[in-house]
């Protein structure tokens, strides 16, 4: 489910024709569209490079009133409280752990959720900037490969991303377009860090 909010960026061929919430982006991506169908236009999440896949072939009424369903369904089926700990997001899932490590874990205090969540959360501190840079590694090439996965160099251009080569990233995008090599330099602005 999307929401009206989230950060995204429309783009008309190479042109960058909007950057914002949801809600302005699709309705520019939407004229866009309605005045060049020609041309293809892609909205980008810019949280993670994906493309929002949006019904652009609708009649602008239709088209607003599917941009709004999401949040009219969100508000009108509240789900039930299940057992749990709601505010917290609780989520039982499966853990596959050698016997060893079972004991171990019930011998700590609390018992074995509170040790996996202290672990998780350790783990978390000390790998955190390594993942964020991943992160905008990720989401740079994912927008990378739509736009340019066919551009000659392309493979150079995500060796040097993920390399977090800034110069020769910088190098080998200078000759993209000027709205896709902006945002591209944007999403990756975290890709470089050490």
């Amino acid at each position: 489910m999307l929401s009206p909010f989230l950060r995204c960026t429309a783009f008309a061929g190479f042109d960058r024709i909007a950057s914002g919430e949801l809600r302005h982006v699709a309705m520019k991506a939407k004229q866009a569209f309605d005045a060049h169908p020609e041309r293809a236009v892609r909205v980008f999440d810019d949280g993670n490079g994906q493309t929002i896949e949006l019904p652009m072939e609708l009649p602008a009424a239709d088209f607003l009133r599917v941009l709004t369903l999401p949040m009219t369904q969100a508000a009108e089926v509240a789900a039930p409280r299940k057992p749990g700990r709601p505010k917290l997001g609780v989520v039982a899932r499966e853990v596959t752990l050698l016997p060893r490590h079972w004991d171990w874990l019930a011998a700590q205090p609390g018992g074995a959720s509170v040790a996996l969540r202290k672990l998780v959360e350790d783990a978390r501190k000390v790998s955190a900037e390594s993942d964020h840079r991943r992160a905008s590694q990720e989401t740079a090439y994912r927008f990378m490969l739509a736009m340019m996965g066919d551009a000659t160099g392309f493979e150079e251009t995500a060796r040097a991303l993920f390399a977090a080569d800034m110069g020769r990233f910088e190098l080998c995008i200078q000759a993209w377009p000027d709205d896709v090599r902006d945002h591209v330099t944007l999403l990756a602005t975290d890709a470089f860090l050490h």
